[in-house]
C-alpha cells in the first residue's frame, strides 16, 4: 500500500511540474525575447551616433541638420508612446512589440538606401566619378604668372535595471561596428582604393556608415520574430490560456451575448478614454511629478546633446579620427556605465532608503558627474594652427578674424582657388588650406605618402633646413595634446559612472511620487518628454551653436555652403561643454528645489498622522475612562453576553 501510495502521490505531482514547466518556459522565451529587442534598439540609437560625422560629410549638410535627422529616431517613438504605455496592457504585448521592432527594422534598411542612388563620393572639387582620376595628378599646385580657371563642382523596475543592463551589449556591438566601418571607406567594393589619396584622419574622409544602419536594420527585423508565436499573456499558465479562450468562444456563440459584450466594449472604451484624461491631467497637476519632469529633462539633454557630438569633439580638440574613439569611448565606458546602473540599485535596496532620501542620492550623483564633468575644461590642447585661417599664410602672426585673411607674398601670385580644401602639413608644423596656399611649386606624384616641395610659404617662416616640403593631410596633435585625450577618456569613466549610478533612482522616484494606479503613464509621458524636448531638440540646438565656431565650410554640388572642414578648436569646446554644464547646473537648482519641496510635503503628512493619531488617543481614553465609572445592571450584562 505504501509503494502504491507513493506511486499515485507521484503520478499527480508530475502534471504540476509540467504546467510549471510550460509556464517558466514561456516567460523565459518571453524575457529572452524582450532582452533581443533592448540590444536591436539600443545598437540602432548608437549605430546613429557614430555615423553622425560620416552623414554630415557624405551628403553635404550642416551639423544642427544632421542633428535634425539624428532626432527624428525619436519622433516615431514620440507619436505613440503614451498611448501604448495606458493601452499596452489591454492589447497583444508580445505582437505590439514585435510590430515596433519590425518597423524598427525597416527604418533602418531605409536610411542606408540613400548611398545606392547618390553616386561615388567626391572628397574633392578636383576629384572625379572615374575614381582612376584620383591621383595627385589633379592637385593643385602653385601656377606662377598663370590664370587658373575656377569651375564650381556641379553637384518592473528590477526587470527594468536588469533589461537596461542587458541592453548595453547593444552600444557595445555598436561601437565596435562603428569602429571597424568608419575605418573602411564609404565606396568600399564600388572604386579602387589604392587611387584614395584621403586617409581616416582627414577631415573629408567618409566612412562605410551604411553598412551601419544595413547590419542595425536586419538585427532588429530578426529580433521582432520570437514575438509573433508567444502568448498574449506569458506569465500566465497555458491551462489558464485555454479556459479563458474556450469562455470567450461559448460567450461569442449566442448571438445576444455577442450584441451584449459590443456595446459593453463600447462602454470600456469611453471609459478608458476618459479615464486617460483624467489620470493625464491628475499627473500633471502633482508638482513633484512636473518639477522632476523638467530636472531631468534638462539633465538629460546635456547627456544627449553630449553625446551627439562626442566624436566630433574628440576628432577637433584631440585630433583623433572616429574609428579609434569609437573603441575607446565605447568598450570601455559601457561596462562601467552598466555597473554603476546595478550599483545604484543595489545602493537603495541595501540602505532602504525612502522617497527624501532617493532624491538625495540622485542630487549626489548629479553633482559628482558635474564635477567630474568641469575637469574638461582643465585639459584643452591650443588651437589649431591654419595658415589662412588662424594665423597669416606666411605663418608669423594669429588673426583675429578667419574671414577674409589676406593673402602673403608667398603665394599672391599663384593663382590659387581660396575655396578649396586640400589640406597639407608643412614641416614647420602648420596645416595650409592647399598645396597652391602654401606656395608649393611640385609633388611627388602618386607614390605614397603624397609629398609636394619648393613650398615658399613655408621658407619664409625661417626654417633653416632649407626643405620647404609639406605631406597631405592636417597636421597631427603634438604628444602634450595626446596625453591630454587619454585623461580626457579617464574622467569620461568617471563621469559615465556617477551618471549611470543616478539612472535607477530617476525610475524609482517616479514611481513614488505618484499614485501607484498612475505608474505606467507618469513613465510613459516622462519618457515622451525626454524625446521630444531632449532627443529631439538637444542634437539641433547643440548642433546649431557648434556651427558657429566653424571656420571652413565646403561647398556642395549645389553650389551653396556645404558641411564644416575644420572649426575652431578653442570656440568649438568652450561651446560644446558650456552648453552642456549650463544645463546641468540648471537641473542641479530644480533638484534642491525638488527635495526642499518633498521634504515640506512628507513632513506635512507625518504631522497630520500624528494630530489624527492624538485625537483617536483622546477619544479612545475618554471612552474608557466612561466605562471605568460605568456599572452594569443584570439586563445590561445579559444583553453583553448575549
Amino acid at each position: 500500500m505504501d509503494q502504491n501510495q507513493h506511486l499515485n502521490k507521484t503520478a499527480e505531482a508530475q502534471p504540476s511540474e509540467n504546467k510549471k514547466t510550460r509556464y517558466c518556459n514561456g516567460l523565459k522565451m518571453f524575457l529572452a525575447a524582450l532582452s533581443l529587442s533592448f540590444i536591436a534598439k539600443t545598437l540602432g540609437a548608437i549605430i546613429m551616433k557614430s555615423s553622425i560625422i560620416h552623414i554630415e560629410r557624405r551628403f553635404e549638410i550642416s551639423s544642427s541638420l544632421v542633428g535634425f535627422i539624428d532626432g527624428s529616431f525619436e519622433i516615431g517613438n514620440l507619436l505613440v508612446i503614451v498611448f501604448v504605455s495606458y493601452f499596452g496592457s489591454k492589447l497583444h504585448r508580445p505582437k505590439l512589440i514585435g510590430i515596433g521592432c519590425f518597423i524598427m527594422g525597416i527604418g533602418g534598411v531605409l536610411t542606408a538606401l540613400p548611398h545606392f542612388f547618390m553616386g561615388y563620393y567626391r572628397y574633392s572639387k578636383e576629384t572625379n566619378i572615374n575614381s582612376s582620376e584620383n591621383s595627385t595628378s589633379t592637385l593643385s599646385t602653385c601656377l606662377i604668372n598663370q590664370i587658373l580657371s575656377l569651375n564650381r563642382a556641379s553637384p518592473e523596475i528590477v526587470g527594468k535595471g536588469i533589461l537596461n543592463a542587458i541592453a548595453m551589449i547593444g552600444p557595445i556591438i555598436g561601437f565596435t561596428l562603428g569602429s571597424l566601418f568608419s575605418k573602411m571607406y564609404v565606396d568600399i567594393g564600388y572604386v579602387d582604393l589604392s587611387t584614395i589619396r584621403i586617409t581616416p584622419t582627414d577631415s573629408r574622409w567618409v566612412g562605410a556608415w551604411w553598412l551601419n544602419f544595413l547590419v542595425s536594420g536586419l538585427f532588429s527585423i530578426i529580433s521582432s520574430i520570437p514575438f509573433f508565436f508567444l502568448p498574449q499573456t506569458p506569465n500566465k499558465p497555458q491551462k489558464e490560456r485555454k479556459a479563458s479562450l474556450s469562455l470567450h468562444v461559448l460567450e461569442t456563440n449566442d448571438e445576444k451575448d455577442q450584441t451584449a459584450n459590443l456595446t459593453n466594449q463600447g462602454k470600456n472604451i469611453t471609459k478608458n478614454v476618459t479615464g486617460f484624461f483624467q489620470s493625464f491631467k491628475s499627473i500633471l497637476t502633482n508638482p513633484l511629478y512636473v518639477m522632476f519632469v523638467l530636472l531631468t529633462l534638462l539633465q538629460v539633454s546635456s547627456y544627449i546633446g553630449a553625446f551627439t557630438y562626442v566624436f566630433k569633439y574628440v576628432e577637433q580638440q584631440y585630433g583623433q579620427p572616429s574609428s579609434k574613439a569609437n573603441i575607446l569611448l565605447g568598450v570601455i565606458t559601457i561596462p562601467i556605465f552598466a555597473s554603476g546602473m546595478f550599483l545604484g540599485g543595489y545602493i537603495i535596496k541595501k540602505f532602504k532608503l525612502n522617497t527624501v532620501g532617493i532624491a538625495k542620492f540622485s542630487c549626489f550623483t548629479a553633482v559628482m558627474s558635474l564635477s567630474f564633468y568641469l575637469l574638461y575644461f582643465f585639459i584643452l590642447c591650443e588651437n589649431k594652427s591654419v595658415a589662412g585661417l588662424t594665423m597669416t599664410y606666411d605663418g608669423n602672426n594669429p588673426v583675429t578674424s578667419h574671414r577674409d585673411v589676406p593673402l602673403s607674398y608667398c603665394n599672391s601670385d599663384c593663382n590659387c582657388d581660396e575655396s578649396q580644401w586640400e589640406p597639407v602639413c608643412g614641416n614647420n608644423g602648420i596645416t595650409y588650406i592647399s598645396p597652391c596656399l602654401a606656395g608649393c611649386k611640385s609633388s611627388s606624384g602618386n607614390k605614397k605618402p603624397i609629398v609636394f616641395y619648393n613650398c615658399s610659404c613655408l621658407e619664409v617662416t625661417g626654417l633653416q633646413n632649407r626643405n620647404y616640403s609639406a605631406h597631405l593631410g592636417e597636421c597631427p596633435r603634438d604628444d602634450a595634446c595626446t596625453r591630454k585625450f587619454y585623461f580626457f577618456v579617464a574622467i569620461q569613466v568617471l563621469n559615465l559612472f556617477f551618471s549611470a549610478l543616478g539612472g535607477t533612482s530617476h525610475v524609482m522616484l517616479i514611481v513614488k511620487i505618484v499614485q501607484p494606479e498612475l505608474k505606467s503613464l507618469a513613465l510613459g509621458f516622462h519618457s515622451m518628454v525626454i524625446r521630444a524636448l531632449g532627443g529631439i531638440l538637444a542634437p539641433i540646438y547643440f548642433g546649431a551653436l557648434i556651427d558657429t565656431t566653424c571656420i571652413k565650410w565646403s561647398t556642395n554640388n549645389c553650389g551653396t555652403r556645404g558641411s564644416c572642414r575644420t572649426y575652431n578648436s578653442t570656440s568649438f569646446s568652450r561651446v560644446y561643454l558650456g552648453l552642456s554644464s549650463m544645463l546641468r547646473v540648471s537641473s542641479l537648482v530644480l533638484y534642491i528645489i525638488l527635495i526642499y519641496a518633498m521634504k515640506k510635503k512628507y513632513q506635512e503628512k507625518d504631522i497630520n498622522a500624528s494630530e489624527n493619531g492624538s485625537v483617536m488617543d483622546e477619544a479612545n481614553l475618554e471612552s474608557l475612562n466612561k466605562n471605568k465609572h460605568f456599572v452594569p445592571s443584570a439586563g445590561a450584562d445579559s444583553e453583553t453576553h448575549c
